[in-house]
């Protein structure tokens, strides 16, 4: 019997991903997006224009779903967060009572703080101390009290998949014209998650979700990359495309946050942005041992790769670099 899962937020960046690893892995989708939103062209996505707080007409709209993704995410502002978090895990949590399913929530490391060690476990103390660190520490204890069974899946910085995280809107930004601005220092390695590995991981713990206890929380490891990482995978790239000459290299910059503080006081995006400095310049990776006990080897593509196929996602690559794109895959 075919499974069924429910996607909140299916029109999103992490949403979509994950909505179609589940579709490639043979279950049946339902994406949840807001009334009258713009929808994506995947005829495999049976789509549900409901509000998310209408959660009993939501509910009967997604009768038989096993499995229910959060894949929500409020604005990036502080004043976004502390608004808007807990209500949405509140209308998940509901939904997924009314549907007697498993909720599962993607996590990032913002729970540990800038006293974090450089290998992140699940059993790692979250001393968080930022305004996002502590709402993320309140949102996970929100689902595991809430009685319904829950899946955490912490990861990196997500790249890949489209648009709308540090990858495209500031590392390779002016990536075509060779420069590469980059947040920390070259040589601190920090965790990335390539969303479609991280979109497949998804689908392989809610396979095996019969085995699990009614509140689990795992780390997948994706990459721990650093700066000098970055440019070594996007050099050859950037001289295949002619964005730099055939003997040359993308150029390093480092991201001026000094201006960025200043900007804070005037843009609250900024705000945010500067509280969470730190997590540029303190090493951490995240270990993946339990999630490897349970599914096996993690997805996982390798970074020359992923970086071709991200830099192809954003519309950046010429036709004749493209062409053997998504062939080549991790295991």
């Amino acid at each position: 019997m075919q499974s069924t899962v429910l996607i909140l937020g299916a029109r999103g960046r992490f949403g979509l991903a994950t909505a179609r690893a589940f579709c490639d892995a043979g279950w049946r989708v339902l994406g949840q997006v807001r009334p009258g939103a713009d929808l994506q062209a995947d005829p495999r996505i049976e789509w549900l224009g409901t509000d998310l707080h209408d959660t009993l007409g939501l509910a009967a709209a997604a009768q038989g779903a096993a499995v229910v993704v959060h894949a929500l995410n409020p604005a990036y502002t502080h004043k976004a967060w502390r608004a808007q978090v807990a209500p949405m895990m509140d209308a998940a949590i509901a939904v997924t009572r009314a549907l007697n399913a498993t909720l599962m929530l993607p996590g990032n490391v913002y729970n540990f703080g800038a006293a974090m060690p450089s290998v992140l476990r699940e059993s790692t103390p979250q001393v968080a101390q930022t305004v996002k660190g502590k709402i993320r520490v309140a949102l996970e204890a929100q689902l595991q009290r809430s009685g319904v069974r829950g899946v955490v899946i912490r990861a990196g910085d997500f790249f890949g998949s489209g648009r709308g995280t540090w990858f495209d809107q500031v590392i390779v930004k002016d990536i075509q014209k060779g420069k590469f601005s980059y947040p920390g220092q070259r040589e601190v390695a920090t965790a990335w998650a390539y969303l479609p590995d991280l979109a497949r991981t998804f689908v392989a713990v809610a396979q095996r979700r019969a085995q699990l206890s009614a509140f689990e929380v795992f780390h997948f490891k994706g990459h721990s990359i650093t700066g000098q990482q970055w440019l070594d995978a996007l050099d050859p790239i950037a001289r295949a495309q002619g964005w730099v000459k055939p003997e040359g290299h993308v150029r390093f910059s480092r991201l001026p946050w000094p201006l960025m503080r200043i900007g804070a006081l005037f843009v609250p995006t900024f705000t945010a942005l500067v509280e969470m400095r730190y997590l540029w310049e303190t090493p951490h990776a995240l270990a993946n041992e339990k999630l490897t006990a349970l599914i096996g080897a993690e997805p996982h593509t390798p970074l020359s790769l992923a970086a071709q196929t991200a830099l192809s996602d954003l519309g950046l690559m010429a036709a004749s670099v493209q062409g053997g794109h998504g062939l080549t895959k991790a295991a």
